[in-house]
């Protein structure tokens, strides 16, 4: 079957409920929305990306090419920092799951993954080291390993939506219990 036919069969396919229908097996998806606190931390820091940018500007129109040039990088560094922050979380498709932070990726084959289950648990605010109870989507490999709790209650997407993070999680453990 072509890519193409498989799209038609996808949207064809009658809705039972109202979420969106699935992804292609083949392709990374995150299977929730992000939360505002990241989508705000990225905003400003590409606006700060802009005012370094144009400093940078400033500073080429200044003929100080070493000052341009070391603003140009750092705007080019927190644009790249903005850029990963949004790629942050979960991600799942036909092939695993795979974790992303700001700087480690881990991606584990669905025959590894052994369990996905929310436990209450002490987990970070927005990701500093301050510690509160709540809930963490918890993701145990083969041979007993679990994986960082990336996705919980109080972190950058879920912070004050408890409901979505519950949507969140019981998504990833469909994708983690449909047969392949």
């Amino acid at each position: 079957m072509s890519h193409h036919s498989s799209l038609t069969a996808v949207s064809d396919a009658p809705q039972t409920d109202d979420r969106a229908p699935r992804p292609l097996p083949d392709r990374w998806t995150r299977p929730y929305r992000l939360g505002p606190w990241r989508v705000a931390v990225a905003a400003l820091a590409l606006m700060l990306a802009s005012y370094l940018m144009i400093a940078a500007l400033l500073m080429a129109a200044a003929s100080n090419s070493g000052g341009a040039m070391t603003w140009l990088v750092l705007a080019v560094v927190v644009i790249a920092a903005s850029l990963r922050l949004l790629r942050m979380g979960v991600w799942v498709s036909g092939k695993g799951l795979r974790q992303t932070g700001f700087f480690f990726t881990v991606t584990v084959p669905w025959r590894q993954v052994v369990a996905v289950r929310t436990a209450q648990q002490p987990v970070k605010v927005l990701g500093l080291p301050r510690t509160v109870q709540g809930q963490a989507l918890l993701i145990t490999r083969r041979g007993g390993e679990q994986l960082r709790p990336l996705l919980t209650d109080h972190n950058a997407d879920f912070l004050g939506r408890v409901e979505s993070f519950d949507v969140a999680a019981d998504a990833i453990e469909a994708w983690a219990t449909e047969p392949r």
